[in-house]
């Protein structure tokens, strides 16, 4: 089973697509997910409708692909339960429900018998006698004032309605909730529980080849699937191993298997110097996934830093830590441009991260003679300029953070938007 997520302003094209990869036969439903219940209003009018709803392409591999999705039904609310539900007796509440085969059914004579003095006919019963006497003792068989006979459904026993192309009962995702990473395109785990329970026993394997954050790789572990996660960005690794380690606990990593990153100097040096375009897949890891930092987006004229962390003090201020990466050779010039860049950006303190080989006495006093962090109104005993090595990072060492300060960087994978992108880092 294949499953793609994408709005309407792109779905006909991927079908498109979808149908020439999987072939048109393959084609099994356009899902459409009420994604938003809370249309934005506005003071100007509405020159359109608002896009509310996402679409889901299903395809499957052949006829022979599996689909559990009589066994996923969808809740009731009180109020449809005591719509449904409207009649009463001795019992309780109860609704009409069908015992007799219709017609349309086709004739079925070894459920054909009497019972009570009324005979179905050819058609039959729809459940053998043991079952029919059953069904009466508890009090869930009526008889209409014809004579004829119903079986009384009762609210208790109701386990929902069949699911169909349109998911409208699956809430948007709350900012708020637990599950929220900040995400930008994070899913509801239940959406994706729902799409892994009907195509997949538990055992299966789930793969997800632009993963995110990780919601499909989460629900996959908790529904006890294999899975399969991969993604282009450092971080988004990183966020998924640390949602399942914060679920699941440390013993967790045991069972995951992590390719594409460093595991110690040797492949770290491989990654800066001999990978193409390694040098920014250099950065990208040490900031993202070493130091848990964002990537300055802009790789040309970037403000002479590589990333950042952020983090607050006493009074909810927010202050950044710059962050410059090298894997080259060094001189104390590097070292000096980067302090400069430190005051011109009016940054609280910088990291510099380099090899240890590379780093020379001369770096070292150049740190030193920064000074100490200066942060609301106090001086703390903690070096401005920070030298991390890539060796110091495998060692688990983290840069020193003033007073009860620590790495607010991503509590949540937060990310601003505006009308122009993203915003720049101190807007």
């Amino acid at each position: 089973s294949f499953y793609l997520h994408c709005d309407p302003t792109m779905s006909h094209y991927l079908k498109l697509l979808c149908d020439m990869i999987f072939g048109e036969k393959n084609f099994r439903t356009e899902i459409t997910w009420l994604r938003s219940k809370n249309p934005k209003g506005s003071q100007h009018e509405a020159k359109s409708y608002s896009p509310d709803t996402d679409i889901i392409l299903y395809y499957s591999k052949s006829d022979l692909a599996p689909l559990f999705i009589s066994k996923i039904k969808r809740k009731l609310s009180q109020d449809e339960l005591n719509e449904k539900y409207d009649r009463k007796d001795e019992l309780g509440k109860f609704t009409d429900g069908p015992i007799i085969r219709s017609p349309s059914m086709g004739e079925r004579l070894n459920l054909s018998y009497d019972y009570k003095g009324y005979n179905p006919g050819v058609w039959g019963w729809r459940v053998e006698r043991k079952k029919l006497e059953d069904i009466d003792n508890k009090g869930n068989l009526g008889w209409s004032s014809n004579g004829k006979p119903y079986r009384k459904l009762r609210p208790e026993d109701d386990d929902g309605n069949p699911i169909g192309s349109f998911w409208g009962d699956i809430s948007p995702l709350n900012p708020q909730a637990d599950e929220s990473l900040g995400y930008p395109t994070q899913k509801p785990e239940a959406l994706l529980e729902r799409i892994i329970k009907a195509s997949s026993n538990e055992g299966d394997v789930v793969a997800d080849f632009f993963c995110g954050c990780g919601t499909t790789i989460a629900a996959a572990q908790k529904l006890n699937r294999q899975w399969v996660g991969a993604d282009i960005s450092h971080l988004a690794v990183r966020l998924i191993k640390k949602r399942l380690t914060e679920t699941y606990g440390k013993g967790i990593e045991h069972n995951l298997k992590l390719h594409g990153m460093p595991k110690d100097i040797a492949s770290a040096k491989e990654l800066a110097q001999n990978v193409d375009g390694g040098r920014i897949g250099f950065q990208d890891w040490a900031i993202e996934v070493m130091l848990n930092g964002v990537v300055n987006e802009k790789k040309v004229a970037d403000g002479g830093y590589d990333g950042y962390l952020t983090f607050y003090d006493n009074s909810k201020k927010k202050h950044f830590a710059l962050i410059e990466t090298k894997s080259g050779k060094l001189t104390v010039k590097n070292l000096r441009e980067f302090v400069h860049v430190i005051e011109t950006q009016k940054a609280t303190m910088g990291i510099f991260v380099c090899f240890d080989e590379n780093v020379t006495k001369e770096m070292t006093k150049c740190a030193k003679d920064a000074g100490h962090i200066k942060m609301d109104g106090n001086e703390f005993a903690m070096d401005k300029i920070q030298i991390i090595t890539v060796e110091d990072l495998f060692a688990g060492k983290q840069p020193q953070l003033p007073g009860a300060a620590d790495n607010q960087t991503f509590k949540k994978a937060q990310r601003k938007e505006g009308k122009g992108g993203s915003y720049g880092l101190f807007d």
